[in-house]
């Protein structure tokens, strides 16, 4: 089993950074493989907008973009896994621009005709909620903020899921993190190791039930 985080902080030894890497410990504690990819250092360039990706060869489990970059390379190792984790701090009410320019990118796992006007795209690889996520945001602002700090995160993170047909199992919020104490900051760390647990055994469930 192979589970991939993707961290949306440009900070990489942060706190969202080290939730993440709790995550992906507790994953490993179930025998998962794991592989992080810090998206401050991928090659990754913004959509232009062009839909070659999304309207074109349809028999492609990832749409051709003319871009040249990593992104192509990034979502080959994204459709062989069997999970993932998507992180990212608040930044100005919503996730960080490095994450977003990651989700837009991911589009081109989707195919839609090109006369299917006013039509979402359909995953080109449905993982028929065999494949599981998890997310995680943090933020200044404490626990009790989740509704208006943690919620629109994760409302943008797992949009694709939901046509990837990917079930979200966890979304951790974890605010306050500029004066935690350390009593918190291992409570959270433990929240987040069981989050990863979580993860793998969700994904083993739902094999057993296929």
């Amino acid at each position: 089993m192979v589970i991939v985080g993707f961290l949306g902080s440009p900070r990489v030894n942060g706190m969202n950074s080290n939730l993440l890497r709790r995550v992906l410990k507790g994953a490993e504690s179930k025998k998962a493989q794991t592989k992080l990819f810090e998206l401050i250092q991928c090659n990754i360039k913004f959509c232009m907008g062009c839909c070659n990706c999304v309207h074109k060869k349809p028999e492609l489990p990832i749409g051709e973009c003319p871009l040249d970059d990593e992104m192509s390379s990034i979502l080959e190792e994204y459709v062989k896994a069997d999970g993932y984790i998507f992180a990212s701090p608040n930044y100005d009410g919503s996730i960080t621009a490095l994450m977003k320019r990651f989700l837009e990118r991911k589009i081109a796992l989707t195919y839609r005709p090109k006369d299917a006007y006013a039509k979402i795209g359909e995953a080109r690889s449905p993982a028929h909620f065999h494949k599981k996520a998890s997310m995680i945001v943090t933020a200044n602002c404490p626990d009790e903020y989740r509704e208006v700090m943690g919620d629109p995160c994760f409302e943008t993170m797992g949009g694709h899921l939901m046509i990837e047909q990917i079930e979200i199992v966890d979304k951790l919020y974890v605010g306050g993190v500029e004066n935690m104490s350390e009593e918190t900051i291992s409570e959270k760390f433990d929240e987040a190791y069981h989050v990863g647990i979580r993860l793998v055994e969700e994904i083993e469930k739902a094999r057993q039930s296929s």
